[in-house]
C-alpha cells in the first residue's frame, strides 16, 4: 500500500455498483479495505452474481470475509470489525442495518470516531426513501435524464455513469473524505448520506446557471452542449464509426473548418452560416456530415491530429487502451488477465496503485479476522457456528 489513504481501514458491505466503486477508489488510493459478504447455507456468496469474482474489476484490491448478518455471533463480528475501523461503507435501503443490529448507532456507540457511510437511491429520508428504483429513476426525477438524446426521440440514458458512478459512488467517496477531515479536528465521526438522485441534481449545477442565463433555450437536442450545436456532437464517418466534434471556441472553430477544407466567408468560400447563428445550425450540421462522411474514421484522425480543432475519434472499450496518449500515461493497467481503468488522479508523491484482482467471496476469512483483533480460537469457533464462512 503506497497511496495517500494508506492505513486508513475500511469496512465494506457488499452491495451493487456504487458502493463498490466508491470502495475500489478508496482502496486505488491505499486504504485497507475489508469487504464483508453474505454467506447462504453456509456457503459464501456475493450481492450479484457478477460482483465479487475475479474478472470484476470494482471488487478489486481488498480482501473478503463471508459473515451472516442474521446470526447473532455475524452481527457481532461485524461490530468488531467497526470498532477498529476508520469508514464503514453500506449500500443496503434504509433501515436494513438496523434491523441486522449494525446501523451507525451500533457502530458509533463502540467506535465514536468511525465515519459510517451510506450510498442509496433517494437518501435516507424522505417520501420514497424507502421504494426501490435504478439509476435511471434518480436521473429522472432530479431532471439530470430529460436533457439527454435526440429532439424527436425519448431522453437517452447515460448508461449508470450518471448515477451509480459518479452521483453515488464518487459523492460517497467526497463525503468520506470530507468526514475524515473533520475528524482531525474534532476526534469524532459522523454519517455520510450519499443519495444519487442529489449527486445526478449536483451534477447537473452547470445547467441550471446556463438555463438562468438564456443559455439553453431550446428543447432537448437543440442547445449547445446536447447535440444541437453542429460543432459540438457526433458524426458518421465513411466506415460507419464516428469522430467527436467540440469546436466551441471561435478559434477552434476556424481550426475546424481548415480541417474540413471549408471556409465560411469571401467570394469563394461556402458561404456558411456564422457560427453562433443557431437559424443556420442545420445548414452547418448538414454541410458537415456530408463531408465527414467522405473519410474514413482514423483518415479524420490523422487529419486533425496536432491541432487545435477540438476533434477526436470515438474509440470503443477495446481501442480506447491503446490510444497513444492512454498509453503514455498508463490509464489502463492490466490486473490479473483483466485489462481495466487504472488509479485515478495522479498523485506526484504517494501514487496509487491497485492492491490486487477481485477476491473470491470469503476467500480470506480467517487471515482477514485474525488480522483484524480476532484470535484463532475465536475464528474456529465462529466457522463452527456458522456465522463466518470461509470460500470453497
Amino acid at each position: 500500500m503506497t497511496g495517500p489513504l494508506t492505513g486508513l481501514r475500511v469496512v465494506e458491505l457488499a452491495s451493487l455498483a456504487p458502493g463498490p466503486f466508491a470502495a475500489m477508489m478508496l482502496s486505488d488510493l491505499g486504504a485497507e479495505v475489508l469487504r464483508v459478504d453474505r454467506v447462504v447455507a453456509a456457503e459464501p456468496v456475493s450481492a450479484l452474481p457478477a460482483a465479487g469474482l475475479p474478472d470484476d474489476p470494482l471488487a478489486r484490491g481488498r480482501r473478503s470475509v463471508a459473515i451472516d448478518l442474521k446470526h447473532s455471533d455475524g452481527a457481532a463480528t461485524f461490530l468488531h470489525l467497526a470498532a477498529v475501523a476508520d469508514v464503514v461503507l453500506e449500500g443496503f435501503r434504509p433501515g436494513v442495518c438496523e434491523r441486522l443490529g449494525i446501523g451507525p448507532a451500533a457502530c458509533l456507540a463502540r467506535n465514536d470516531g468511525l465515519v459510517y457511510a451510506r450510498v442509496t437511491g433517494w437518501g435516507q429520508d424522505g417520501p420514497l426513501a424507502h421504494t426501490a428504483g435504478h439509476d435511471i429513476d434518480y436521473l429522472a426525477v432530479s431532471g439530470a435524464l430529460d436533457p439527454i438524446g435526440p429532439g424527436d426521440a425519448p431522453p437517452v440514458p447515460p448508461l449508470n455513469y450518471v448515477g451509480d458512478f459518479a452521483g453515488g459512488g464518487m459523492l460517497a467517496v467526497i463525503g468520506i473524505l470530507a468526514a475524515l477531515w473533520e475528524r482531525d479536528r474534532s476526534g469524532r465521526g459522523q454519517v455520510v448520506d450519499a443519495a444519487m438522485v442529489e449527486g445526478a441534481a449536483l451534477l447537473s449545477t452547470h445547467l441550471h446557471g446556463l438555463r438562468a442565463a438564456g443559455g439553453w433555450p431550446a428543447p432537448r437536442g437543440g442547445n449547445l452542449l446536447d447535440g444541437g450545436a453542429p460543432f459540438y456532437r457526433t458524426y458518421a464517418c465513411a466506415d460507419g464509426r464516428f469522430v467527436a466534434v467540440g469546436a466551441l471556441e471561435p478559434r477552434f472553430y476556424a481550426e475546424l473548418l481548415k480541417g474540413l477544407g471549408l471556409t465560411d466567408a469571401g467570394p469563394d468560400g461556402d458561404d456558411l452560416p456564422d457560427q453562433y447563428e443557431r437559424g443556420g445550425w442545420p445548414v452547418l450540421h448538414q454541410r458537415f456530415a456530408e463531408v465527414f462522411a467522405t473519410r474514413t474514421r482514423d483518415e479524420w484522425a490523422r487529419q486533425f491530429a496536432d491541432t487545435d480543432a477540438c476533434v477526436a475519434p470515438v474509440l470503443d472499450q477495446r481501442e480506447a487502451p491503446e490510444h497513444p496518449h492512454l498509453a503514455s500515461r498508463r490509464t489502463f493497467v492490466e490486473v490479473g488477465a483483466l485489462l481495466q481503468p487504472g488509479p485515478a488522479p495522479k498523485l506526484s508523491r504517494t501514487p496509487g496503485a491497485v492492491q490486487g484482482p477481485a477476491p473470491h467471496p470469503g476467500e480470506h476469512t480467517r487471515e482477514a479476522l485474525r488480522d483484524w483483533g480476532f484470535t484463532d480460537a475465536d475464528v474456529t469457533a465462529l466457522l463452527h457456528s456458522g456465522a463466518v464462512a470461509t470460500s470453497p
